[in-house]
């Protein structure tokens, strides 16, 4: 599942993963980073990086009508496809994700970003699930929970970095309801009203993991384990931003060696 760092925290390289695993999720990983480097990374004209996605799409039907792939890329993940019977949604999903990143800078609501978390987001939850055999409808929805989650600490965690590139994840409406303008994150300026905002913020996305809290036990063995490091993973940066009042311009949470100590004590099931 995307993680708190971008997708490098992708359990690709994770010692938990079974080895029979290591290959498909290595595959779907490289698409997932490709493709999102293609809509953040470089110097690249908007219509540049859309017309580079959209050859994506048009590499993911050559693999939905079984047709042979054209790059490298996509061949790989076609073999995993088929080897392990994985849904080609998930896959457009992200891709449209994508997309909406190099177009869309703002979000008027929870709505709006919550619809673009469901495809930026919940698609590799639910890609890993289907590669555990352990895709029920329930273990979708915590898994969705967890995933959402886990994107909205990335957005609270990277407020500057995101303005870097002109992109504002909190939602339009909350900035207004604590009022809060882009000037002050544009001056990386905290104050009470920031606080009142970012307490909200913080609240809700760990209510969100707490949801998705009982997949860390209902999945068994070291996928397991993995799973309830990927969740206290996320609460203890949500621990962090509180710790640091919040302020992530200037104390911005990283996950250090200790924290890892804290986590591993903390996922024994629950």
């Amino acid at each position: 599942m995307p993680s708190v760092e971008h997708y490098e925290n992708f359990p690709v390289a994770s010692i938990l993963m079974p080895g029979r695993l290591r290959k498909p999720v290595a595959a779907i990983y490289h698409f997932a980073r490709a493709a999102d480097d293609i809509a953040d990374e470089g110097e690249l004209a908007d219509d540049v990086r859309l017309l580079r996605l959209a050859e994506f799409r048009v590499e993911l039907k050559r693999i939905e009508t079984d047709d042979v792939p054209l790059t490298p890329l996509f061949r790989n993940l076609a073999a995993e496809i088929e080897e392990h019977s994985l849904p080609m949604r998930p896959l457009y999903d992200l891709l449209a994700a994508f997309s909406q990143d190099v177009v869309k800078k703002r979000y008027a609501n929870f709505d709006e970003l919550q619809d673009y978390c469901r495809r930026s987001a919940n698609p590799v939850g639910n890609l890993l699930l289907h590669l555990y055999g352990e895709a029920t409808p329930v273990n979708l929805a915590y898994s969705d929970a967890i995933c959402t989650s886990l994107q909205l600490i990335n957005f609270w965690q990277d407020v500057a970095k995101d303005w870097a590139i002109s992109r504002v994840y909190l939602p339009q409406d909350d900035l207004a309801k604590y009022n809060v303008s882009e000037a002050q994150i544009a001056a990386s300026q905290t104050d009470d009203n920031w606080r009142a905002l970012m307490k909200f913020e913080v609240d809700r996305a760990r209510e969100t993991m707490l949801y998705g809290k009982p997949l860390g036990t209902i999945l068994t063995g070291r996928i397991g384990l993995e799973m309830r490091m990927i969740i206290q993973g996320g609460l203890r940066i949500l621990d962090k931003l509180e710790a640091a009042d919040y302020d992530m311009f200037n104390k911005r949470p990283v996950l250090k060696p200790y924290d890892w100590v804290i986590m591993l004590a903390k996922s024994a099931p629950f």
